[in-house]
């Protein structure tokens, strides 16, 4: 939870906690990988074949070191994409179709120092406003990523920054390599594609460094839907039961159900659960608020400016008081000195005439 990649990541925990409250047989670690995989479908995506069973880690030292994930503006952003996921064991198709992910959410920059404070898509939510998007229904999993991409990331770089949806670098790469370049284009053009490569792709890494228990892990398959025979996977027929003999003589009583083992209350690890519990509704992490900068034209009539050498006098005695350019006073003591330094001024005037 402390690794810079993952800066935010507490708003996102709070809101599944109470879920983990509920339900604490299930760990933290399915409970992430269910959310995922359930909001992607929900937003209109595809059904990724998830499998779950996964067993959380305990302590700091068995997570993997900072570093890992990849940069968003690297020197050379398509064989950096390479070397993080290739160490992974993804290929090219793998890297595109993750990417894809961009379709949804946004990118704010007191998280990742990427994207813009807000923008028209942006800055009236829903949920928390704010940030910059990739697309522009970012709540909507579709191919629209890749069809932006391919018009943005022919733009000069001076275009792109000015336009309101986010390209990174890495972004503009996937149509710039050429091996990136043949699924980028193909995604562009057949969504279906997409959604069976994405599927398939996050599944995959969603099980990379997990340990399972028991350790073939388990499914939730719960496909009870209508949709045509052809789109469904091949069922096994169920193996007909067999017709009763006749009773020769009075059959056995049949033997006890064996009750099914119930889930194990896992604790919550000590990490992630000491992080919800002391997280504030802040984007740092269960940091406190920042203080809000002092600046003087806040306080000015009309918010105009004032001169450098009135602004060193309200400084000068603002400090007087306790306060600083980072620690606002938390009463009406800056009131009091415009008044104080108005009056003096009046008084001057008056003496001078």
């Amino acid at each position: 939870m402390n690794h810079g990649a993952n800066a935010g990541l507490i708003n996102a925990l709070k809101l599944i906690q109470p879920i983990k409250d509920k339900y604490p047989g299930i760990t933290y670690a399915d409970l992430f990988q269910l959310a995922s995989a359930a909001a992607i479908e929900e937003a209109g995506g595809p059904k990724i074949p998830m499998k779950y069973g996964r067993v959380d880690v305990t302590a700091p030292e068995q997570c993997p070191p900072e570093g890992r994930l990849p940069d968003a503006g690297p020197r050379d952003p398509a064989e950096h994409l390479r070397q993080v996921f290739y160490r992974m064991g993804l290929d090219d198709k793998e890297i595109v179709a993750l990417s894809g992910a961009h379709t949804l959410g946004r990118a704010r920059p007191d998280r990742s120092g990427w994207g813009k404070p807000e923008t028209k898509y942006t800055k009236d939510g829903p949920g928390e406003p704010g940030g910059q998007s990739w697309t522009v229904e970012w709540l909507k999993f579709d191919n629209s990523y890749f069809k932006d991409m391919k018009f943005l990331s022919q733009l000069p770089w001076k275009e792109r920054a000015d336009q309101d949806l986010l390209v990174l670098p890495t972004d503009a790469a996937l149509f710039e390599d050429p091996s990136f370049k043949v699924y980028a284009e193909k995604y562009a053009e057949d969504q279906e594609a997409f959604f069976k490569d994405y599927a398939e792709a996050h599944a995959k890494l969603s099980n990379l460094g997990a340990k399972f228990d028991p350790p073939e892990g388990f499914t939730l398959d719960d496909d009870t839907s209508d949709k045509p025979a052809e789109g469904k996977k091949e069922e096994v027929a169920p193996t007909p039961e067999p017709e009763p003999e006749p009773a020769a003589a009075a059959a056995p009583p049949p033997p006890a159900p064996v009750p099914e083992p119930e889930l194990a209350t896992v604790p919550a690890p000590e990490p992630v659960a000491a992080a919800v519990a002391t997280a504030t509704a802040d984007d740092n992490n269960g940091a406190p608020p920042q203080p809000k900068p002092f600046f003087a034209a806040d306080y000015s009539y009309a918010k105009r400016e004032l001169s450098d050498s009135m602004k060193q006098k309200i400084r000068a005695e603002y400090e007087g008081f306790g306060g600083s350019p980072d620690k606002p006073l938390q009463s009406n003591y800056f009131l009091n000195i415009m008044i104080l330094i108005a009056g003096l001024a009046f008084l001057t005037s008056l003496v001078g005439n």
